[in-house]
């Protein structure tokens, strides 16, 4: 693990391709708390080594910025994944994201090549990666669930009901394995605000503590959609008000343990939220 994963805000991660070196600036000033520069998906065979160097020439700017700043790398069985940990080395991340992760050995072969302070974010995007869910989870700092890939891995259709399984999963291995709550997969439409506003409300209801973007866009209409609503907030300022230390009754309801928990996990993630959004604003 890392020195402290935890102090590392990347709830909301914005991906920007490594070969389009000019959005860089853009996406760190926009991003709401970490950026995800990507050498995998996103650049072609072809540009994979300009995207490295274009990557390496960016350290200027990595250094500069007080987002946190990952790099997806390639697949640990591709032919650019030596390559491309041996540059991360060299740069001022605050994580990797290693894609199609699948077994707690990739794990352990990814932290064995990258410094100890750097954070491993798993993503897992495939029928095995979901199979070895919980080996995963006791190796890296967090999970993400490519939820694309997925579907294309099972050949089933993207939609809620098809992936309520293994979005369960990650939540769930998460949890076991006391790793913060895990991240969604990304929304593909960046013009349609209410469908990503209305998916990441969907991710924070099962559970998911975050989403990745593809589009600055995106930044606050899911930010909206993973914040507790005003009305959930309001239930439980008033249950949190009331306070008690055994079983009572508020508006005919009866409050005990588990509501007070919930509610305070309510107003945690509310101020989480919040607090996040008053620093990329006003710094």
């Amino acid at each position: 693990m890392t020195a402290n994963p935890s102090a590392v805000r990347y709830d909301l991660p914005l991906f920007v391709p490594a070969n389009k070196p000019e959005r860089l600036p853009k996406a760190l000033a926009a991003a709401h708390d970490a950026v995800i520069i990507d050498l995998e998906d996103a650049v072609a065979a072809a540009d994979k080594e300009a995207a490295r160097n274009a990557l390496f020439h960016a350290r200027s700017a990595l250094q500069k910025t007080d987002v946190a700043v990952f790099v997806r790398v390639n697949a640990i069985e591709t032919q650019w994944h030596a390559v491309d940990i041996g540059l991360c080395a060299e740069l001022p991340l605050a994580g990797i994201m290693l894609p199609k992760s699948e077994s707690g050995a990739q794990i352990d072969r990814l932290r064995s090549a990258i410094p100890e302070r750097l954070i491993c974010l798993a993503l897992v995007e495939t029928a095995k990666g979901i199979d070895n869910l919980q080996e995963i989870a006791t190796r890296a700092d967090r999970l993400a669930f490519g939820s694309i890939d997925y579907c294309v891995d099972l050949g089933c259709g993207h939609d809620r009901l098809a992936l309520l399984g293994p979005r369960q999963a990650c939540v769930t291995a998460s949890k076991l394995a006391g790793l913060p709550a895990p991240l969604d997969g990304v929304t593909t439409t960046f013009r349609d605000v209410e469908t990503v506003r209305d998916d990441a409300a969907h991710a924070a209801m099962l559970g998911f503590g975050g989403k990745m973007l593809i589009h600055p866009a995106q930044i606050e209409p899911a930010r909206t959609g993973l914040a507790p609503s005003p009305e959930m907030v309001a239930w439980a300022n008033r249950i949190l008000a009331a306070g008690t230390n055994g079983a009572t009754a508020l508006d005919g309801m009866m409050i005990d343990e588990p509501v007070l928990l919930r509610a305070q996990g309510i107003r945690a993630r509310a101020k989480r939220t919040d607090t996040q959004l008053w620093r990329r604003q006003h710094g």
